[in-house]
């Protein structure tokens, strides 16, 4: 099947988010979320048999509004897209379980694609820009990665990843230490936003001349948060925003300093900011003064196509249908571990 026009219907339940796309092409047509971050936040986390169970019972709804959204019926529909992996193993069950049936039932392709890959080729949507070579700067609730973009769909080179905590997780931890609650990005983002990012000098993991022999692209958060617990209790009479922005800011200058890095020293003159943390005002802003001194094409999604959502993995499934690439085979396993080198499955 090749076809730069198909409908895609993509279905993405790898965490908390039960979300559908739909997509003709590069037009995006539907984007529908429902989450279940309100039942989790009480834990301070994401628990999986909720997650599941959320995703249960509010597939066959949001697949209903996105149809309705895109003015389309499940029948005008020509490829599914699923995220196979990685995620929570029995929320991906979810998600590939009700695309299968669909799938088989209308007798359409399916596709199951990496949620990582998925998050990059967002970018495509609602545009005609060249999507690759780039590097892409992939950082969400659980990975943070410089990748080099050959071709989305099939070339995706890992130069660099963090060694401990992802950008996100770190986030959450220091969000959960000032008890600003969860998630914690969007609440350490608009707690800083009455501090000041230059109040405490926070390291810059895996960035000494040193660090930049063995882990020159890779990324190290853990010792930032021990940096931020060890500050606080010295520090009881602090400024809890001057904390939040100071930390954010030192997240953020590791980030662009290794994402600015890489572009420079392979040539490839377009960066793409992806994840969740792609969200973070700070990350969008520095990231844009940064990119335009150095001459580089910035590209960030809109803030909705951030987080995770069926739209981004439709984009993937869709690209996968122009290229004219074979489907999946029914009965494909979902992968709660896999890694970004295998976009489609």
């Amino acid at each position: 099947m090749k076809n730069s026009d198909a409908l895609v219907l993509g279905i993405e339940t790898s965490c908390d988010e039960t979300a559908v796309g739909i997509v003709s092409g590069r037009k995006l047509l539907a984007n529908v979320i429902s989450s279940s971050v309100v039942e989790h936040a009480r834990f301070g986390g994401v628990v999986p048999e909720i997650a599941s169970r959320a995703h249960l019972e509010a597939m066959q709804s949001v697949i209903a509004q996105a149809l309705s959204d895109a003015k389309v019926s499940i029948k005008d529909i020509d490829a599914f897209a699923v995220t196979a992996g990685p995620g929570l193993i029995g929320a991906l069950l979810v998600g590939t379980s009700s695309a299968a049936g669909l799938a088989l039932a209308l007798d359409k392709p399916l596709y199951g694609v990496n949620h990582l890959s998925a998050h990059i080729a967002v970018d495509s949507l609602n545009s005609d820009h060249k999507l690759d070579p780039a590097i892409a700067l992939l950082v969400s609730g659980g990975h943070s990665s410089i990748l080099q973009i050959n071709d989305l769909t099939s070339d995706v080179k890992t130069l660099g990843s963090t060694i401990d905590d992802a950008a996100g997780e770190a986030f959450d931890k220091i969000a959960r230490i000032l008890e600003l609650g969860f998630p914690g990005g969007p609440a350490i983002d608009l707690d800083a936003k009455s501090g000041n990012p230059n109040a405490i000098d926070f390291p810059r993991g895996l960035t000494l001349a040193r660090d930049l022999i063995e882990h020159k692209y890779d990324f190290s958060f853990s010792g930032l948060k021990t940096a931020v617990a060890r500050y606080l209790a010295k520090t009881p009479d602090h400024l809890r925003a001057d904390v939040s922005a100071s930390f954010q800011e030192a997240v953020v200058d590791v980030l662009l300093i290794k994402a600015i890095g890489a572009a420079k020293e392979t040539g490839i003159d377009t960066l793409i900011i992806a994840g969740g943390v792609a969200a973070n005002s700070r990350l969008r802003s520095l990231a844009q003064e940064r990119a335009t001194k150095a001459d580089i094409q910035l590209r960030i999604p809109p803030m909705n196509l951030c987080t995770d959502n069926g739209a981004m993995v439709a984009a993937l499934g869709s690209l996968a249908v122009t290229q004219g690439l074979a489907p999946s085979k029914l009965g494909f396993e979902a992968n709660s571990s896999s890694g970004i080198t295998t976009p489609i499955f």
